[in-house]
């Protein structure tokens, strides 16, 4: 009992270490954290309307899955205004949406042709 004891301990010892000299061309590649209960599903639309100045874009979409809302059309903030300079009035797109300072915010908008 005390030998596979100490073989257990050895071999943890053994795995953390070697896990612990990972070289520095083998590091995982840094990613962004997801938003709390943020999933990468994309939800379909099409732009209704677009304000670059403000930065809100109205979509009539699908159900979004990850915020829980149902079809409807609705306009959004979106994270960044530069995101708005691929699309116009009646482009269909694909788009994520999250919760960002407590707002349904487009943090991803594609157009898909």
């Amino acid at each position: 009992m005390r030998l596979s004891m100490t073989l257990a301990i050895a071999l943890l010892a053994t795995i953390s270490t070697s896990q612990a000299q990972m070289s520095q061309d083998m590091k995982m590649p840094a990613a962004s954290p997801p938003a709390a209960g943020a999933s990468t599903v994309l939800t379909e639309g099409v732009v209704q309307q677009i304000d670059a100045k403000t930065g809100v874009v109205t979509l009539k979409h699908g159900d979004i899955t990850n915020m829980k809302m149902p079809a409807m059309t609705m306009a959004f903030g979106v994270a960044d205004k530069k995101m708005l300079e691929g699309v116009k009035a009646g482009d269909k797109v694909k788009f994520h949406v999250e919760m960002l300072e407590k707002a349904p915010t487009i943090t991803r908008i594609e157009s898909s042709k």
